[in-house]
């Protein structure tokens, strides 16, 4: 028995925008290398193009009511969807190194903060939590991020990502009694 041929790119675009799943692999398998390289250009390999790659095509997935082949091919559309997600995640290192240099101003001006060791403590826990942050998983981490650093509600963060506002919710709640766990287990708990 044979297996029927691919359908070529045009007839991908159609399946992809109608919502056929195997147009989402069939769209993975031939232009993740394409979009991988790109994050690759802007990143360097590694975790951080790896995850703009996987949020493209989540985001291209969850968006596909935006995409119209009368205006172009797929890969095309996919490559701007992959520019934005390059972008988002350039402003959020930026976002995390203003961050962390708040944390070192805020540590250094507190009264009894002129040892060294006291900023210098305040500044580690403040970074860890970033790390911790870079551990979580997607779609978690896109959702926290939404939620603390862009300051979005919980309901604009489920119209953004095409998450369910409960799912939201939920992901939001698991991942900050998860965060909690980590950072009491490395002894650096945010102080209340």
């Amino acid at each position: 028995m044979q297996t029927p041929p691919e359908p070529d790119d045009a007839e991908v675009a159609r399946l992809f925008r109608a919502g056929d799943e195997r147009a989402l692999a069939w769209a993975y398998e031939r232009w993740a290398g394409q979009v991988h390289g790109m994050a690759v250009r802007a990143f360097g390999p590694g975790p951080d193009a790896e995850d703009v790659t996987q949020q493209t095509f989540i985001s291209a997935w969850t968006g596909r009511e935006r995409y119209s082949p009368a205006q172009g091919p797929l890969p095309a559309w996919l490559v701007g969807v992959c520019r934005h997600k390059i972008a988002d995640s350039w402003a959020r290192r930026e976002r995390q190194r203003r961050q962390t240099e708040a944390a070192t101003a805020d540590a250094r001006s507190r009264p009894g903060s002129t040892q060294p060791d006291a900023v210098d403590g305040m500044v580690a826990d403040r970074v860890l939590l970033l790390g911790e942050l870079n551990r979580i998983g997607q779609p978690q981490r896109t959702i926290i991020e939404l939620a603390f650093f862009d300051d979005l509600t919980h309901t604009q963060i489920a119209a953004r990502t095409g998450i369910p506002l409960g799912t939201v919710k939920s992901h939001i709640r698991r991942t900050l009694e998860r965060l909690r766990t980590r950072l009491e287990a490395d002894g650096a708990a945010l102080q209340s």
